[in-house]
């Protein structure tokens, strides 16, 4: 019977898994800086640089860039936190970060996929910030995809 340390203790990673878990890292710090600035846009009543897009600013200011008062912003920037905070502890071997990882991306991929669809047939519309977000989701999903199951210590 294993006690509850030995569990959450880290084990060993292979260093292609560190690799990865320091990459998914970085992207998600990425899109943190993506989403905070929507964020703060959004809080302040500013509207966001798109270049002169007219779809930009229709999906920014769309129903469905918020829920109830909340910005969808503001979740994808504390989702981002969490796959930076979970990357960080997989790279350094503790393995429910590895699961927590992989749920969150997943939850991510799901709910961008959802936005996409709404971007494409519900708004006709679509937000150069979505879509670089959506990249850096797709990419996560990629990372967690590939990266090779950890060893266990013996």
């Amino acid at each position: 019977m294993q006690n509850t340390l030995e569990t959450s203790s880290p084990t060993a990673t292979s260093r292609g898994a560190i690799i990865l878990h320091v990459i998914a890292a970085g992207i998600a710090l990425v899109g943190l800086a993506e989403a905070t600035y929507l964020t703060v846009l959004y809080l302040a009543g500013e509207t966001a640089v798109c270049g002169g897009s007219t779809d930009c600013f229709q999906v920014l200011g769309s129903a469905y860039a918020r829920i109830g008062q909340v910005p969808v912003s503001a979740l994808g920037a504390l989702a981002y936190f969490s796959v930076f905070s979970f990357a960080t502890f997989a790279a350094f071997g503790y393995p429910r970060a590895r699961i927590l990882l992989a749920i969150t991306v997943w939850s991510m991929f799901a709910v961008t996929l959802w936005l996409l669809y709404v971007q494409a047939f519900l708004l006709h519309a679509f937000c150069r910030y979505c879509l670089v977000s959506a990249a850096l989701i797709f990419l996560m999903a990629g990372i967690v995809v590939a990266t090779p199951p950890s060893r266990t210590q013996s």
